[in-house]
C-alpha cells in the first residue's frame, strides 16, 4: 500500500493539472494580465463537467495526501 499511494497521487496530480489547463477564463491574452471582460457567462456543458471533475480530483488529491501523510 505504501508503494501505491505516491503513484496514485502523481497520476491524480497530472490529471488535475490537465483539467486546470483546459478551463477557459478569457478569450484573449489580455485577460491573463489583468484585462477584464465585459460580460458574465455561466458554465455550461463540457465546461461545467470539467469544472466539477477538477473539484473532485482536487478532493481526491487532498485525500491521498492526507492518507500518505498518516501512513
Amino acid at each position: 500500500m505504501n508503494n501505491f499511494l505516491p503513484f496514485a497521487q502523481i497520476i491524480t496530480a497530472v490529471f488535475l493539472i490537465v483539467l486546470i489547463l483546459l478551463q477557459q477564463r478569457g478569450t484573449a491574452l489580455g485577460s491573463a494580465f489583468g484585462g477584464e471582460g465585459s460580460f458574465y457567462a455561466t458554465k455550461r456543458g463540457v465546461q461545467k463537467k470539467i469544472f466539477w471533475a477538477t473539484c473532485v480530483l482536487g478532493a481526491v488529491f487532498l485525500f491521498l495526501a492526507l492518507l500518505n501523510l498518516s501512513l
